[in-house]
């Protein structure tokens, strides 16, 4: 074999490998001098691959690369359940470090002590998708606040953007402690810094809190400009993927003068449409991060009830639920859906619960037990 500036490599030794001397062939000869496929001889036969014969940073490097292109938590397992050598150089901390968010889209249904080991090495060996993703399950799955809450910050302090932003909503809720606890203006700076960063929620979040003057002066245009910048990002982010993956986007964009029908009455095939409803065009929604589908999944083969007098956020691609009665905000018209965000109220909106919200009588009432402020607070959320 040939460098790039016409040097050949030595020709290499006789190798030893389980016992037994074989000779390597001369690939330099092999491939410049002749196409015809050659005949291993019967040494060689037993072992022709000679994987064992690579190098330890060649493997970790290959795994490196297979890491951060999984698809699915499967296509790294399988490589660990091989050999020995294998596991041992896939478990190394280089390799962890640069796993991808899927491949810890680990199942609530198989939640177990070694997935708990398994995300703890990752984020031990410092990957902030881990971090994020154990940091959520510990906090709001595990009960587990403080621990749960260093993970999304060690997360945030390397510019996670979605630990940044799951921070900012429990600065905002208080989650974990008091209504006494929340801290407005620490939650519009998390949001501020995770929008910068290019999250599309914690910018729709910022803008409905310029618009509302809520933990920051009122800025009803800024507020504006912000809202309208995050629907077309999240557009720009839904086009290409869509084009990554060859879909067609055609019947996303056609406009139609008919309304959306709900969730319950559309199509299995319809896709759903968070942005563009409005305008009866019908854009998909995002798709969810893994760990926000492991705490809806979690909650899901619960009952769908976090605690005694608990309720989880109605948004489908959020899966939050409260830490104390009446954390979370509800709407002022009907009463019947709550939010941990603006975001995930404004996303809801356009996504179903516009073609199902209707007026009810006080509805206030139905909990009276003297925690629930009636009216003036931020226990109330105003539909869109």
């Amino acid at each position: 074999m040939r460098t790039r500036r016409g040097v050949c490599y030595p020709r290499p030794a006789d190798v030893c490998v389980d016992k037994l001397l074989v000779k390597t062939q001369d690939f330099a000869r092999d491939f410049m001098g002749c196409r015809k496929r050659q005949r291993f001889s019967p040494e060689i036969a037993g072992n022709p691959d000679f994987f064992d014969l690579l190098p330890d940073d060649i493997v970790i490097s290959i795994f490196s690369k297979l890491s951060s292109t999984a698809r699915s938590p499967s296509d790294f397992i399988n490589v660990l359940i091989t050999c020995k050598r294998l596991k041992s150089l896939a478990l190394s901390s280089v390799v962890l470090s640069k796993a991808s968010p899927k491949m810890f889209a680990i199942k609530a249904i198989n939640w177990s002590e070694s997935a708990h080991r398994f995300l703890k090495t990752c984020s031990d060996a410092g990957n902030v998708e881990a971090c994020y993703t154990l940091g959520m399950i510990r906090f709001y799955c595990l009960q587990n606040r403080g621990s749960g809450a260093s993970l999304m910050a060690k997360a945030a302090i390397n510019s996670h953007a979605p630990a940044l932003y799951s921070l900012a909503v429990i600065q905002f809720n208080g989650s974990g402690g008091s209504k006494n606890d929340k801290d407005l203006r620490a939650g519009v700076a998390l949001c501020a810094r995770a929008a910068f960063l290019g999250h599309i929620d914690a910018l729709r979040e910022l803008g409905h809190c310029l618009q509302d003057g809520y933990g920051v002066r009122q800025n009803i245009a800024e507020g504006r400009r912000f809202l309208v910048q995050a629907n077309a990002r999240e557009l720009a982010a839904v086009l290409s993927s869509a084009t990554a993956s060859n879909e067609t986007t055609h019947a996303w964009l056609t406009w139609s003068p008919h309304p959306i029908p709900p969730a319950s009455q559309r199509h299995p095939a319809m896709p759903g449409c968070p942005l563009l409803s409005d305008f009866g065009c019908n854009v998909p929604a995002p798709e969810a991060h893994p760990a926000s589908r492991f705490l809806a999944e979690w909650y899901e083969g619960r009952g769908g009830i976090p605690g005694p007098g608990l309720r989880l956020c109605s948004h489908v691609g959020c899966g939050r639920p409260e830490t104390r009665k009446h954390e979370f905000r509800r709407c002022s018209v009907c009463g019947a859906v709550n939010y941990c965000s603006r975001a995930c109220q404004a996303l809801d909106w356009k996504l179903r619960h516009k073609a199902e919200c209707a007026a009810v009588e006080q509805w206030l009432d139905e909990e009276a037990d003297g925690d629930h402020a009636v009216a003036g607070n931020d226990d109330v959320i105003a539909g869109s």
